[in-house]
């Protein structure tokens, strides 16, 4: 009997803030109300932050939420096509078509997440997803240059200077990140990250091969932090995990804004098109954000979230700190990784392929 008054009062409860969200929203109609699950299931990369928020909207709507860890994108949507159960993965951009393309994506319903508004509009509407259909917008980040500053004898200012002789044998690129490292050769050429252009692709793979013998190649490692510590390396395309945790290991690094400008990745919130508890995913969504929720997240993970409205409630030394959010200045000329379309995809592998095995 305690258990169904409990029951009840969880439905009640939910039928509430299901009805509250809706009276915020333009929309006319509404979807049905659905009786909520006891838990849902959150896909995402090995100990994010995000799930210390989970303790708080289980405890408001009574919706426990599974964190269920992967060790890669590919695994992710590997999982998602093998129809694995789950009510929303973390997934990057590059992804979503792919995803949509292949049926995987449930149609967000935004009667369900008022707080999208929060979404800022630089976020929005992006080449990947038309009007978000299929994607919440969630955290993002730039990729640079880092730099051992006691190691180097003049400024490092460009992409192009990994190519400088006076760094060979100490430049650390990623082996398992082909999208990046080709981009930052096509960027040194002035060309867009994002380029189809064979020409321009063909110079890329030359360019890179300049460095294909001499430099540090990552693969499994989490970071460069070890490299750059030991000396070993002194200049890296990374990111800001890289640089912190180059920092902990006591190395003197600098994060670099290159003059051809930051990479920018971004990862969303998508629910499966197999969910069973899709408006109870919505709603988790919905909580998530929310101002302070999000600021906490972005306090926790040291990565922005595309919700301005977390602004006022984010650590000023997090807010403020260039390596987290970039300058406007330096956001002028940063360009996002975005998808490539079908026949992209093919010719990026070829010219990867080419890369590792050495041919012509």
């Amino acid at each position: 009997m305690k258990r169904s008054k409990t029951r009840l009062f969880k439905l009640l409860l939910f039928l509430m803030v299901f009805l509250l969200s809706c009276q915020q929203s333009n929309q006319v109609d509404t979807p049905t109300p659905v009786i909520p699950p006891e838990e849902i299931i959150f896909y995402d990369w090995p100990g994010e932050p995000i799930i210390n928020v989970f303790d708080e909207f289980t405890a408001e709507y009574g919706i426990r939420v599974q964190y269920v860890e992967y060790e890669s994108q590919e695994e992710a949507l590997d999982q998602v096509r093998a129809g694995e159960s789950y009510d929303i993965v973390v997934m990057d951009n590059e992804f979503i078509p792919t995803m949509v393309r292949e049926g995987l994506l449930a149609e967000i319903d935004y009667r369900n997440i008022p707080n999208f508004n929060n979404i800022s509009a630089n976020f929005r509407d992006l080449t990947y997803d038309p009007k978000n259909a299929h994607s919440v917008p969630y955290s993002w980040g730039s990729t640079g240059l880092i730099v051992r500053a006691d190691l180097v004898k003049r400024p490092v200012t460009q992409w192009g200077d990994l190519w400088d002789p006076e760094f060979a044998g100490k430049v650390i690129l990623w082996e398992s990140t082909p999208r990046y490292t080709l981009g930052i050769a096509l960027a040194s050429l002035g060309y867009s990250v994002n380029s189809e252009n064979m020409v321009e692709l063909e110079e890329a793979l030359d360019k890179l091969r300049e460095l294909k013998s001499g430099a540090i190649w990552m693969t499994d490692e989490e970071t460069s932090a070890d490299h750059m510590a030991s000396g070993e390396g002194v200049i890296a395309m990374g990111w800001a995990y890289d640089y912190w945790a180059g920092l902990d290991q006591g190395a003197e690094l600098e994060f670099i804004t290159p003059r051809e400008g930051l990479i920018l990745w971004g990862d969303n919130f998508v629910i499966p098109s197999t969910s069973k508890n899709k408006q109870a995913a919505e709603l988790l969504l919905n909580f998530i954000l929310r101002p302070k929720v999000s600021a906490q997240i972005v306090n926790e993970i040291n990565y922005p979230m595309a919700n301005e409205a977390a602004s006022p409630y984010i650590d000023r030394e997090i807010l403020f700190d260039p390596v987290i959010f970039p300058s406007s200045v330096a956001m002028s000329k940063a360009e996002i990784l975005l998808p490539l379309s079908i026949q992209g995809e093919a010719l990026y592998a070829e010219i990867w392929k080419r890369f590792l095995e050495g041919e012509g």
